[in-house]
């Protein structure tokens, strides 16, 4: 198994920034597609590429991929591939799927025909017809999409966007892969100050320090393929040493967080101790019209209520309009919004320098991007 293909999964729209991660992590053989990052490597990027993507949601090992329109097909051709190289006898492999465009729709009847022929290839090099599954997780996923079927092992377990410091998080929270994505798609850098006015359980805030750091997001967790057979634990071990070597734990940061709510500030905070940058962001309770900077060049970054329902549309459309008076006082600072209102830049009385469309959860919303000037150079 020297060189394996792997598949880093994403939220549509942030396929690009995934794959600029992958770069940056030195991984250059990339297919970048809706959804999905292609890339290849050794074990050692499987453990890296997990503990490092911001805005990735997974990262799966693909076993193979092929054309299928038969169930005959697909438990012949699935049957064919390696599984006893990467499930041991006492493996647990569930299988899940999903099938788009494609002739074999029943995604049940999918998951039987897969598990049915992993379970005949195990057989022939167990020597056993039966399989307790009392070990470790190895989670197959067959993906049909236009007669293509795709298996997978998931390396990761729970989502890359769990990343072990919010135990607590507000009724709506803001999906930490989208919050590291929201701050890749500015121009801050950590010498200049960030602000998120409207910081609700402090994700966005929380994942500008760890950026602001260098500390891999993964660093405070797990991962299931930490307890694959098949992979050096070894490898794992130097992952986190170099992720370890690799954090400005000292590096000084200009980052805050404000709410309306004092519980909100008091969960962000929690949330902030959890991982350990409770010294490194200042909190405060605070209405967005009284921000004020003594600071120039910075940047803020917030996500404000949507107003989706017809109740709160007067509401949202007020505080639109009182921000765009209170950020447009701040003359030297980049600022940008995240939200679902199409009406946007009319409220908040300014055309964006640029936006883009992401997804929030299933709701599309638009980031609304305003560049101030580039600071003077030093």
């Amino acid at each position: 198994m020297s060189t394996l293909t792997y598949i880093a999964t994403a939220t549509m729209g942030l396929e690009a920034i995934v794959a600029k991660e992958l770069r940056q992590l030195g991984y250059e053989d990339l297919q970048v597609e809706n959804g999905l990052v292609r890339f290849t490597g050794n074990q050692e990027a499987l453990c890296r590429a997990n503990l490092w993507l911001r805005t990735a949601d997974r990262i799966k090992v693909e076993i193979g991929s092929f054309k299928v329109k038969s169930f005959d097909e697909l438990f012949e051709q699935t049957k064919a591939l390696p599984w006893p190289e990467f499930i041991p006898e006492n493996g647990e492999f569930p299988v899940i799927g999903r099938s788009v465009k494609s002739t074999l729709h029943s995604v049940p009847d999918c998951q039987k025909i897969v598990k049915k022929a992993v379970v005949e290839k195990l057989k022939e090099t167990y020597n056993t017809s039966w399989f307790e599954e009392t070990g470790e997780l190895y989670r197959i996923e067959v993906s049909l999409h236009k007669d293509v079927a795709t298996l997978t092992l998931d390396s990761t377990g729970n989502g890359l966007h769990k990343r072990g410091y919010r135990p607590f998080h507000s009724r709506a929270p803001l999906k930490e892969t989208l919050a590291a994505a929201l701050i890749q798609l500015t121009n801050w850098h950590p010498d200049r100050p960030f602000v998120d006015p409207m910081c609700g359980s402090g994700t966005i805030p929380i994942e500008a320090a760890m950026i602001g750091k260098n500390i891999a997001p993964g660093s405070n967790r797990s991962f299931v393929s930490e307890y694959w057979e098949w992979m050096d634990s070894s490898i794992w071990e130097n992952a986190r040493i170099e992720a370890e070597d690799l954090a400005e734990y000292d590096r000084p940061l200009f980052v805050s967080g404000s709410d309306i709510s004092h519980d909100m500030v008091e969960l962000s905070q929690q949330n902030a101790e959890e991982i350990g940058l409770h010294n490194d962001i200042q909190f405060k309770q605070m209405q967005v019209t009284d921000l004020t900077a003594k600071q120039e060049y910075g940047v803020i970054i917030c996500n404000p209520p949507y107003g989706e329902r017809l109740e709160d549309k007067k509401e949202v459309a007020k505080l639109y309009k009182e921000m765009g008076k209170t950020f447009k006082s701040l003359s030297t600072w980049s600022y940008y919004v995240l939200t679902s209102d199409e009406q946007f830049e009319q409220r908040f009385g300014k055309q964006a320098t640029k936006k883009r469309k992401l997804y929030n959860g299933n709701i599309k919303t638009d980031y609304y991007q305003y560049w101030g000037p580039k600071p003077p150079r030093v």
